[in-house]
């Protein structure tokens, strides 16, 4: 395999305390060696081993690429009209997801898989490197199916998420619809997903809904997420917890007891600020979380409704600003963090063994992310050891 030496980075994020200060683990005037699709060696440039090819990243920054743990982005449609209303004074709730539903069930397999194809695309340029989405907008047996091979076809993270809401044909039969994903669905859906999802929320299904969601797709070998206390209190968090969950997503309305659970237990808190800043509505308190000693992770929410960003730099900037993180700790989280919701020890971090994913920023600092948002400061991407962009 070919080697390659980037040179000249001015600050280096590995994500690895052992290599440098701070969680970050920070090398100034680092360098990078990749070998085939595999970091070999990470260390300051002067002892830089040689390569078959140097790669000058001519002073910038450079991370870990980010993980984005959280993104339904199997659909199709457009849902401007109720952003649009929803700035003009209207509620968020769950039921918008229907207009998507009908949207996606009309589609072809073909404009699904471009448009998933496009969002992905998009991600990467903006430095992503890892994805995660899931269904939710098929909620038949056959558009669900349907929508995790699409997925599967473009990413290994793929979760089945036939309890986004209840599906319109069952609005009067909520338990028979709860037997369909937990039965005919799961079976056809399982086989192409790594993990099971549902909205545990007021208008989707409540916590004795989740729970016998969950178990079943625990006991068709998927590991449970849980949509949890977005819109309101409830029990979301806390079955997260219980079920051993990787991830606890939304956590805008907690308890101290649900703070308490996530503390104490191996489930990461997915904050996704992006649908807060769609949304207006109240932002999650990610310093309670961390003072806690919570693991967090930021990812987009990608999605038509309620978060039609698929910009991590974007994400990291409104958690610095709007959600009382630091510039380090919300760049942890939306590499190291993400890795941890997904579960994965090779992507996240920039240490000998890691999969190659890397951003180079057009910046001496990660701060820059927070620092200047909405300026495009990806560079170059470097994606399984492949350069991207």
């Amino acid at each position: 395999m070919t080697t390659t030496l980037l040179t000249n980075i001015s600050t280096l994020v590995t994500n690895d305390p052992t290599l440098g200060p701070t969680p970050l683990g920070l090398i100034e005037n680092a360098a990078v060696v990749i070998d085939g699709d595999t970091i070999a060696w990470v260390g300051r440039q002067d002892a830089a081993p040689p390569a078959d090819t140097t790669h000058d990243a001519q002073g910038r920054a450079v991370i870990p690429g980010f993980v984005d743990s959280h993104s339904h982005l199997v659909f199709a449609g457009d849902r401007t009209q109720e952003f649009n209303a929803r700035m003009s004074g209207q509620a968020y709730k769950a039921g918008g997801i229907r207009t998507t539903v009908a949207a996606t069930r009309a589609a072809t397999d073909a404009e699904l898989g471009a448009n998933v194809a496009r969002y992905i695309g998009e991600a990467l340029r903006q430095g992503t490197t890892t994805f995660e989405t899931k269904s939710g907008y098929g909620l038949t047996v056959e558009d669900e199916a349907r929508a995790l091979r699409i997925a599967a076809e473009h990413t290994d993270e793929v979760t089945y998420l036939g309890a986004h809401i209840v599906a319109p044909e069952y609005a009067e039969d909520p338990a028979a619809y709860v037997e369909l994903v937990t039965g005919e669905m799961l079976d056809a859906c399982a086989p192409y997903a790594r993990w099971v999802d549902v909205f545990c929320e007021q208008g989707a299904f409540d916590g004795d809904q989740a729970r016998a969601i969950l178990l079943a797709g625990k006991a068709k070998g998927l590991t449970p997420r849980v949509h949890a206390n977005q819109l309101s209190y409830g029990p979301g968090v806390q079955l997260a917890v219980e079920l051993d969950a990787a991830s606890a997503d939304h956590c805008t309305h907690l308890t101290d007891a649900d703070v308490d659970a996530l503390a104490s237990g191996s489930t990461v808190a997915t904050l996704l600020p992006g649908a807060e800043f769609s949304t207006r509505a109240r932002w999650p308190d990610a310093r309670r979380l961390l003072d806690a000693g919570v693991t967090v992770a930021l990812s987009t929410d990608c999605n038509p409704g309620s978060s039609f960003t698929s910009s991590m730099p974007f994400c990291v900037a409104l958690a610095v600003r709007d959600m009382k993180m630091t510039p380090d700790e919300a760049v942890w989280a939306a590499t190291a963090g993400g890795a941890a919701a997904l579960r994965r020890t090779d992507v996240g971090r920039i240490a000998p063994g890691a999969r190659a994913d890397l951003a180079l920023l057009d910046a001496p600092s990660h701060v820059h992310l927070a620092y200047r948002p909405g300026v495009p400061l990806i560079s170059d991407v470097w994606r399984q050891g492949i350069k991207c962009r």
